[in-house]
């Protein structure tokens, strides 16, 4: 195998690839990264066996060229020396070939390095995947679902199936849901799909979360399909397996409540703010817990007193304050996360009671809520 390629365009995908490799796998193969040349282009491979990740560079791009391949073949090299020399390579173009009993050399400028390969004939397949059913999904759309829903995974491993999304496709929309079982956040939004092929399926965390620092901000779509028991996702020279988690779900749906008797309407960032002031000293506490009271002229109270170092007091404005009156109590950090994966400048907050479930929603905005469970300090 021998071929000249772009410095940069091969970091990019070392660095895409480089997110499915793990130094922890029973498999020694799999701290490598498999590269193949083709007379069509070069494709990286990482995997961990739960993602793979398959990166391709194609010989031309807009009558670019970005590789020159001389001979076709493919290798295994170690994946930490590998991305760490290209990284620092001196010059524009790399070149590299594999000499006899898979000993591969790189060279660029005036440097020039032999890594001991493997043989790629040991590295595992990628899953052959049927794409019968596949719906598309806007790159930009994708990135923000996944922000605004994985950061509500547990993280613990009792109940694994929690550590997991889970995304339900049904009648064009697609609903993504995490919750550790003391939050939850839910994204919903219209899908394209070519068949009527409903799913409920949960996707680990880590997956989504490796996926969404891969994908561009832009609104090029990515395919998506799903299998029995992994999930392929494809954007232009990109392929992202990742298996699913076995069982089902829990039902989530009872935990939203329909009713409430208290709602308040309140400026994201500032209630955001003064909840992050709050915690300061709350952070030191049990739990990180502020408690939260409504007061006379729409003014929300929040306070934070950790006996050892000391109280805080905020007052925020509310724009609304409708129903009963509310004190509460609950975890600063659940709350500055849910206020961060909510888009728009004002929210609703609906309370059904001091120690009930309360859901958090943007104005006017049905495709997005975080629901938060209260602490019990009153």
């Amino acid at each position: 195998m021998k071929f000249i390629i772009q410095r940069d365009r091969l970091v990019q995908s070392v660095q895409d690839v480089m997110k499915a490799v793990t130094s922890r796998t029973t498999i020694p193969i799999l701290t490598g990264i498999k590269i193949t040349a083709t007379n069509e282009g070069v494709t990286l491979t990482g995997s961990d066996s739960d993602i793979s990740i398959e990166s391709f560079i194609p010989k031309e791009e807009a009558g670019d060229e970005i590789v020159e391949i001389k001979q076709p073949g493919a290798i295994v090299l170690q994946a930490r020396f590998f991305s760490e020399i290209v990284k620092k390579l001196p010059t524009d173009f790399v070149e590299l070939e594999v000499l006899n009993h898979l000993q591969t050399v790189i060279r660029s400028g005036k440097s020039e390095f032999n890594l001991i390969g493997l043989d790629a004939e040991e590295y595992p397949h990628l899953p052959q995947i049927e794409e019968n059913n596949k719906f598309q999904i806007a790159g930009d759309l994708l990135k923000a679902m996944i922000r605004q829903t994985h950061f509500a995974v547990s993280t613990s491993e009792t109940r694994p199936i929690l550590t997991g999304v889970n995304w339900k496709i049904e009648n064009g929309e697609l609903s993504c849901i995490a919750t550790d079982s003391h939050r939850l956040a839910l994204r919903k939004a219209k899908i394209e799909t070519d068949h009527e092929a409903s799913y409920n399926i949960v996707i680990p965390g880590k997956s989504l979360n490796e996926l969404s620092k891969i994908i561009d901000d832009s609104n090029e779509p990515i395919d998506i399909v799903i299998t029995e028991n992994q999930i392929l996702f494809k954007a232009k020279h990109l392929l992202f397996f990742s298996r699913l988690l076995e069982g089902n779900y829990p039902d989530t749906s009872r935990l939203i409540p329909a009713d409430s008797k208290t709602e308040i309407t309140v400026n994201t960032k500032e209630f955001l703010q003064a909840i992050d002031r709050a915690s300061l000293l709350a952070r030191e506490g049990r739990n990180n817990v502020v408690k939260f009271s409504t007061q006379e002229g729409g003014i929300i109270e929040i306070t934070s007193n950790t006996p050892e170092i000391g109280k805080v007091v905020e007052e925020v404005q509310s724009e609304s304050i409708v129903g009963e009156e509310l004190k509460i109590s609950f975890s600063a950090k659940y709350m500055m996360d849910a206020l961060k994966a909510l888009e728009g400048t004002e929210i609703t907050i609906s309370f059904t009671g001091a120690m009930r479930p309360f859901v958090i929603r943007p104005l006017n905005d049905e495709t997005i809520l975080q629901l938060i469970l209260p602490v019990r300090t009153y």
